[in-house]
C-alpha cells in the first residue's frame, strides 16, 4: 500500500527533526523516516557545550527528547524504518515496511564513522576499537587508550575518556591538532592526556583484545609500538548516500550537493546536514541547513499546488 505525504523527512538527527519542526509549523503533512533512534550521530557525543541559549551545556539526549517532543506536539509522524531503494524523480521511498510517496522530500541521512582502514581494526571492532567514547570509556577505566584524530570531535572525546582512563594519548598526523582554540586549551591542561603529533596508526595488534598500535612517524617514517587498551576512532565520517547512487548528485566522496536553499540536482528533492559538503559539521549547522530545507520544500509545495 503507498502512503502519500506532502514532505518526507529521511534521518530524524538535528537537520532533520529541525526541517520536521519547520514542515508542522508550515501545517504539512509530514513523515521523518529514521533507521536507527531518534536523534542520530549526536547521541554519541555526551554533552553539547555550544548550542546557543544552554549555559554549561545541555546532555545531547536531552537536547533531542526536547527536539523529538516539539515536532509530536505539532503532529509530525516519525517511523522508525529503514528507506531501501529510492525513485527521487517520481519521490517514492521503498522501506523494509512499507511505500512512501511525497510532493517534496527532504534528505537529512548524516553520516557514519570513516574507518582507518589499518590491518587490525576490523578484527578488534566491539574488542578495542571504537568509534564512540560516550558509548564505551566506562570499559576502559584505569587502562590506557588512544585517540585518532586531530578535530573538536577528538578533543571532547579524549576529555571524556579521560574521567575513566588511567591516561589518554591523542594521535595525530599533523604537528598540530584542528580542535578550536577553548578545547585544546584543556587538553593542555588535563595531565592525564598527552600527545603524539606528527604520527599515523599503521596497524593495530592484540590477542583476544587490543593490546599496541604502531605509529609511524610522518616525518622520519620510523615506527614504534604505543600500549594501549583502547582505540577511539575519530578521522572523519562518510556520508550514508548509497541508496541514492546514480539518482541525485554526489560528490567524489558521496556527499549530496545542494545550493544555498538546500535543493539537489533532482527537482523537489532537498537535502540538510551531514549529507551535504560544507566547512562547518555541527548541530547548529545542521539545524540551520534543517530550517532552510523545509522552507525551500514548503515554497516548492506551494508553487506547485498553486
Amino acid at each position: 500500500m503507498l502512503s502519500q505525504y506532502d514532505l518526507i523527512i529521511i534521518g530524524a538527527g538535528p537537520a532533520g527533526l529541525t526541517a520536521a519542526l519547520y514542515a508542522g509549523r508550515y501545517r504539512l503533512k509530514a513523515l521523518v523516516l529514521e533507521k536507527m533512534s531518534v536523534g542520530g550521530r549526536i547521541l554519541l557525543t555526551e554533552m553539547v557545550e555550544n548550542f546557543p541559549g544552554f549555559v554549561g551545556g545541555i546532555s545531547a539526549q536531552d537536547l533531542m527528547q526536547r527536539m523529538e517532543k516539539q515536532v509530536r506536539e505539532l503532529g509530525i509522524e516519525i517511523i522508525l524504518d529503514e528507506v531501501k531503494d529510492a525513485d527521487t524523480k517520481l519521490k517514492v521511498f521503498k522501506t523494509c515496511e512499507a511505500v512512501y510517496s511525497a510532493q517534496s522530500l527532504i534528505i537529512a541521512v548524516g553520516a557514519r564513522a570513516r574507518k582507518l582502514g589499518v590491518a587490525g581494526e576490523d578484527n578488534f571492532i566491539g574488542r578495542g576499537v571504537s568509534y564512540c567514547a560516550t558509548c564505551d570509556a566506562p570499559f576502559y577505566k584505569n587502562k590506557h587508550v588512544a585517540v585518532i584524530g586531530g578535530g573538536d570531535t577528538v578533543a571532547e572525546e579524549a576529555q571524556y575518556l579521560a574521567k575513566f582512563a588511567s591516561s589518554v594519548t591523542i594521535v595525530h598526523r599533523r604537528d598540530q591538532l584542528r580542535a578550536s582554540p577553548i578545547l585544546q586549551e584543556r587538553l593542555e591542561e588535563n595531565k592525564i592526556i598527552t600527545f603524539a603529533l606528527n604520527s599515523i596508526v599503521t596497524g593495530i595488534q592484540g590477542k583476544l583484545k587490543v593490546e599496541s598500535i604502531t605509529l609511524k612517524d610522518v616525518n622520519t617514517q620510523k615506527e614504534r609500538t604505543l600500549n594501549c587498551g583502547g582505540v577511539f576512532i575519530y578521522i572523519g565520517y562518510d556520508p550514508e548516500t548509497g541508496f541514492l547512487k546514480n539518482k541525485i548528485k554526489l560528490d567524489e566522496a558521496g556527499f549530496i550537493i545542494t545550493d544555498e536553499f538546500m535543493a539537489t540536482s533532482q527537482e523537489g528533492v532537498f537535502a540538510c546536514g551531514d549529507c551535504r559538503p560544507k566547512s562547518l559539521y555541527q548541530v547548529i549547522t545542521a539545524c540551520a541547513d534543517g530550517a532552510i530545507a523545509a522552507h525551500s520544500a514548503y515554497k516548492y509545495i506551494s508553487a506547485k499546488n498553486g
